[in-house]
C-alpha cells in the first residue's frame, strides 16, 4: 500500500498525552511545521479513505466523505499532489468507486507538486477498458492527460497504448480530445496506412473538423504519400485549450513552492544541481528544469560511476551530458527530456536538435512552446511586476536559443499574431521586437493584416525613438530572411514542413518587406520633420538592400523611395550625405551585376529588373551627379518636388546653386579647406574653389573620412547610369 513518511520531528511530537510538553520542550518545532503535520497526516487519512473505498454508497449528505474530499481539495490547490497520491487518486476517480461528482471534483484537483509516474498514468487508462466511468469523466480525464503531459515522467509504455487510444477516435464526444493526445505522442513509426484510411474516414463523416486535421498534418509530415488530399498550410489553432481547469492551479503551486526570485538561466553545457523527480520549484522560471525520460532511479546516486549508469540503459541519461565530446560520442543513443522546455537551456542539446533535425522533436518543442507562450504566460494578463519580470525572462530563454540556433520558431510567430493587436508598445519591447526579427519566411501578404498592420499603427503614434527600434527590428528580420535564402537556394531543406514556401514566393515576401519598410520610413520623415537621427536607421536598413544581388547572390534589387533619396541628399548632415553616397555606390554595381548575369545567361531570371526599377536609379543618379560634381541638381525636376514650389523659395539660380563646395552639408568643409590654404586671409570665397584648387578639395574631404562620398565619385562620375 502507497503511504507518506512522515518526517522525523512530528514522530517524536506524538508521543503520549503525558509527556507531550516535556518532549516539546526537548525538541521545539515551529508553529508551521507544526501545522505542516496535521495537514500531512489528514490527506493521508483521506487517501486511505479513498483507496479502501466507501462502506455503503455514498450520498450528498456524506460529512465524512466530504471532509476527505476538502482536504485532497485544499492541499491539491495549496501545495500540489505527490505522484503517489495522484496514483491513488486516479485509480479511485476511473475505478467507478464513487459517483460521477465526486469523480468529476478528484480529477478537477489532480494538480502535480513535481512530475506525475507513467505507471499511473498505464493503470488509469486501463479503467478505460472495463467502463467503469461515465462518458463525462472520460473526457475530463483526456483533457487533464493533456494538460499534464508534460508532467509525466516517461513516455515509453503510453506510447504503447497508441493503438487503443486511436480506436476511442469512434467516439464523436472523444475524438477531439484524443486527436489532441495523438498529436502529442505521434512518432514516425505510429503512422500506418491503415490509420491514414480511419482518419480519412472520420473526416468525410464528421466534416473537416480542426482536431481531425491537425493529425491527418502530422500524419502527412511524416509519410506525404500516403495522404493526397489537400490541407490548410497556415492554420494556427487546432485545438481547444484544455489547461483552462489546471493553469492557474500549477501556476499557483509553482509560485507557492518558490522561495526567491531568480534571473532565467543562461545556456549551460550541464544541468546544474540536478535532482531528479524530487525537486521543488525553487526559481520561478517558467523553462522546466532538464530531466530524461528514460533516467533510472540509480543514476541519481553520487556513488555510482558513469559506465554502470551507462550500462543499466542502452540510452545516455541526460543528466551525464556534460561536455561537448560526449554528446558526439553518445549522438546516436540520446533521449531528448519528456519536457521539451528544458531544451532551451542546455546548449549541448541546442547542437543535437540543430544537427539530427528530427521532425518530431522540433514538433514536441513548437508544441511547448506554444502551450507555454499562448496559455501559460499571455503577457498582456500580467498584473505584477515579478509575473512580468518572469514573462520577459521566458522570453529572453526563448531568443537566446533562436539566435543559438540561428533559426526562429513558428509558436513564437504564431504569439506575434496572437499579441499584437493588444500589445501597448512597452511591455517587453526589448524581445517583443526581437521576437519580431526571429520570425521565419512566410507570405508576407499573409502576415501583413496578422501582424505588420498593427505594427503601423503603433509605429505611427509612438515615439522617435520607438521607430528607430522598429526599424532596427526590420533590418535584422530582413537580414536573417536574406540569409536564410542565400543557403536555400544552394542545399534542400532539411525539415519538410507544410508552413515552408517556395523560393519564388519567398522572394516575392522579401520584396514586399522592403517596400513596407520603404513607406513606413517616408511617413515617420514626414512626422518627425526630417529627423537626422530617424534617417541613420532608415539608411541602415538600405544598406542592405543595396547589396542583396552581389553578396546574397539573390537576383533581387529594390530601391528607396523618392522621399527617402532627396530628404538624405539635401540633409544637413554630412555623415546622411556619405551613408547615401555608398548606398547609390553599392546600387551602381549591384544593377550592373545584375545586368550582366541576365546578359551571361541569355535569359531572364523570374525576377528580372524591369526597366522602370533602371530608369529611376538613372534619374536618382543624374540627380546625385548635378548636385554635387556638375552644379545641375534639378534639370529634370524633382520627384517629390514641384518646380513652382522651388521657384517660390526665390533662391537665384536654385537650377545650379548645389555642389561638393555649396551643398549644404559640405560648406564648413570648404571653409576649412580655404582655411589651411590661406589661414592669414579674413574673407574667404568657396566659389573660389575650381579647376586645381577642386582636385585637392576632393583629396581633402576623402581625408576626412567621407569613403562612401569617395566610392561613389570614383566609380560613378563617367557611368553616370545603367543602359
Amino acid at each position: 500500500m502507497n503511504t507518506f513518511q512522515i518526517s522525523p520531528s512530528s514522530c517524536k511530537v506524538k508521543q503520549k498525552p503525558s509527556d507531550s510538553k516535556t518532549i516539546l520542550k526537548q525538541n521545539p518545532v515551529e508553529p508551521h511545521e507544526y501545522v505542516d503535520d496535521q495537514v500531512e497526516d489528514s490527506l493521508q487519512m483521506a487517501l486511505q479513505y479513498f483507496e479502501k473505498g466507501p462502506i455503503k454508497i455514498p450520498s450528498r449528505k456524506d460529512k465524512i466523505l466530504e471532509k476527505h474530499l476538502k482536504t485532497v481539495e485544499n492541499v491539491a490547490w495549496k501545495s500540489g499532489l505527490a505522484p503517489e497520491a495522484i496514483d491513488i487518486l486516479l485509480n479511485v476517480a476511473l475505478s467507478g468507486k464513487f459517483g460521477n461528482t465526486v469523480n468529476t471534483r478528484i480529477l478537477k484537483c489532480m494538480i502535480p507538486t513535481t512530475s506525475i509516474s507513467e505507471d499511473s498514468v498505464v493503470k488509469a487508462v486501463s479503467w478505460l477498458c472495463v467502463s467503469k466511468c461515465s462518458g463525462s469523466t472520460k473526457i475530463l480525464f483526456y483533457r487533464w492527460l493533456v494538460a499534464m503531459f508534460d508532467f509525466i515522467d516517461h513516455k515509453e509504455q503510453i506510447n504503447l497504448l497508441y493503438g487503443f487510444f486511436f480506436a476511442s477516435l469512434q467516439d464523436d464526444a472523444l475524438c477531439p480530445y484524443v486527436c489532441h493526445l495523438l498529436y502529442l505522442l505521434t512518432k514516425k513509426e505510429n503512422v500506418k496506412p491503415f490509420r491514414v484510411r480511419k482518419l480519412l474516414d472520420l473526416q468525410a463523416r464528421m466534416g473537416q473538423q480542426p482536431h481531425l486535421q491537425a493529425l491527418l498534418s502530422l500524419y502527412k509530415l511524416f509519410a506525404p504519400t500516403l495522404i493526397s488530399v489537400s490541407l490548410p498550410v497556415r492554420k494556427k489553432i487546432y485545438f481547444k485549450n484544455s489547461k483552462d481547469l489546471w493553469n492557474s492551479a500549477v501556476l499557483a503551486v509553482k509560485l507557492r513552492n518558490q522561495h526567491s526570485f531568480t534571473e532565467p538561466r543562461k545556456l549551460t553545457f550541464s544541468p546544474a544541481n540536478f535532482n531528479p523527480l524530487k525537486r521543488k520549484w525553487k526559481s520561478r522560471s517558467v523553462t522546466p528544469v532538464l530531466n530524461s525520460g528514460s533516467y533510472p532511479k540509480e543514476c541519481g546516486k553520487k556513488e555510482m560511476s558513469l559506465s554502470n549508469c551507462l550500462s543499466c540503459d542502452r540510452s545516455l541519461p541526460l543528466e551525464r551530458l556534460q561536455s561537448f565530446p560526449l554528446l558526439l560520442k553518445n549522438i546516436h543513443c540520446l533521449e531528448l527530456p519528456s519536457q521539451m522546455g528544458s531544451v532551451l537551456n542546455n546548449s549541448l542539446l541546442l547542437h543535437y536538435v540543430n544537427c539530427v533535425r528530427d521532425e518530431s522533436l522540433l514538433l514536441r518543442l513548437y508544441h511547448w512552446l506554444n502551450q507555454t507562450l499562448q496559455e501559460e504566460c499571455i503577457w498582456y494578463k500580467v498584473n505584477s511586476y515579478e509575473q512580468s519580470k518572469e514573462f520577459a525572462n521566458l522570453l529572453d530563454t526563448i531568443i537566446r536559443a533562436e539566435c543559438f540556433l540561428q533559426e526562429g520558431f513558428y509558436s513564437c510567430e504564431v504569439f506575434l499574431y496572437k499579441s499584437i493587436p493588444l500589445w501597448d508598445g512597452l511591455c517587453c519591447r526589448s524581445q517583443f521586437l526581437q521576437l519580431l526579427s526571429w520570425i521565419p519566411v512566410s507570405s508576407f501578404s499573409e502576415m501583413k493584416p496578422l501582424l505588420f498592420d498593427h505594427l503601423a499603427q503603433l509605429f505611427f503614434t509612438s515615439t522617435i525613438y520607438f521607430k528607430c527600434s522598429v526599424l532596427q527590428s526590420l533590418k535584422e528580420l530582413l537580414q536573417n530572411w536574406l540569409l536564410w535564402l542565400s543557403a536555400d537556394i544552394h542545399m534542400k531543406p532539411v525539415m519538410s514542413s507544410p508552413l515552408q514556401i517556395t523560393l519564388d514566393a519567398s522572394m516575392n515576401s522579401v520584396s514586399e518587406l522592403i517596400h513596407y519598410v520603404g513607406w513606413l520610413s517616408t511617413i515617420a520623415l514626414r512626422l518627425e520633420s526630417n529627423s537626422t537621427f530617424l534617417l541613420h536607421f532608415i539608411l541602415d536598413f538600405y544598406e542592405k538592400v543595396c547589396d542583396i544581388n552581389i553578396k546574397h547572390d539573390l537576383p533581387l534589387v529594390v530601391l528607396f523611395p523618392p522621399g527617402i533619396f532627396y530628404s538624405s541628399l539635401l540633409s544637413l548632415d554630412t555623415s546622411i550625405l556619405n551613408q547615401l553616397s555608398y548606398i547609390m555606390h553599392k546600387y551602381h554595381k549591384n544593377l550592373i551585376a545584375a545586368k550582366k548575369k541576365e546578359l551571361v545567361q541569355k535569359a531572364k531570371s523570374e525576377f528580372s529588373f524591369s526597366t522602370k526599377t533602371c530608369q529611376q536609379f538613372n534619374h536618382y543618379l543624374t540627380t546625385m551627379i548635378g548636385c554635387l560634381w556638375t552644379s545641375k541638381p534639378f534639370e529634370k525636376g524633382v520627384y517629390i518636388i514641384d518646380s513652382k514650389m522651388l521657384e517660390n523659395t526665390e533662391v537665384s539660380k536654385y537650377k545650379n546653386s548645389l555642389n561638393l563646395v555649396h551643398h549644404p552639408s559640405l560648406l564648413s568643409y570648404a571653409v576649412s579647406f580655404l582655411l589651411q590654404e590661406s589661414s592669414e586671409e579674413r574673407t574667404i570665397n568657396i566659389s573660389s574653389i575650381r579647376e586645381k584648387k577642386w582636385h585637392c578639395y576632393l583629396d581633402y574631404l576623402f581625408s576626412e573620412g567621407l569613403q562612401g562620398l569617395k566610392f561613389f565619385i570614383k566609380n560613378s562620375i563617367h557611368h553616370s547610369s545603367v543602359s
